[in-house]
């Protein structure tokens, strides 16, 4: 479903096509701001950090193995850069899975007439 099938479903709600395009417009400006969405509780789900996380662990074995084995300085060099950025991004995406993360109503709202 897209933006403007969301608005033609709101009946009570009349707006010009102008003002359907401006508000559509400012909402994505809106999703476009990662602060914005982070501090409203809707921040996207991205795959990003933990294929990261994964990625930087295998070069950081990788290059600890293969150096401790081949005596190579180059490759003990790629260890000790690569291993504090694995550490800073498995810290990060533990932060992520340790916050605490708003509820979600699963019970339809109550109207005050009953």
């Amino acid at each position: 479903m897209d933006d403007w099938e969301k608005w033609d479903m709101h009946d009570e709600i009349r707006l010009t096509p102008r003002e359907r395009l401006t508000l559509l417009r400012i909402e994505a400006g809106l999703r476009q701001d990662r602060r914005f969405a982070r501090r409203m509780g809707e921040e996207r789900q991205g795959v990003s950090l933990p294929v990261s996380v994964l990625l930087l662990a295998t070069a950081s074995v990788f290059a600890a193995v293969m150096g401790i084995r081949t005596s190579d300085p180059a490759l003990l060099w790629c260890f000790a850069l690569l291993w504090p950025l694995t550490l800073a991004q498995a810290f990060r995406l533990l932060c992520r899975a340790t916050r605490p993360r708003p509820r979600r109503r699963t019970r339809a709202r109550v109207t005050p007439w009953t």
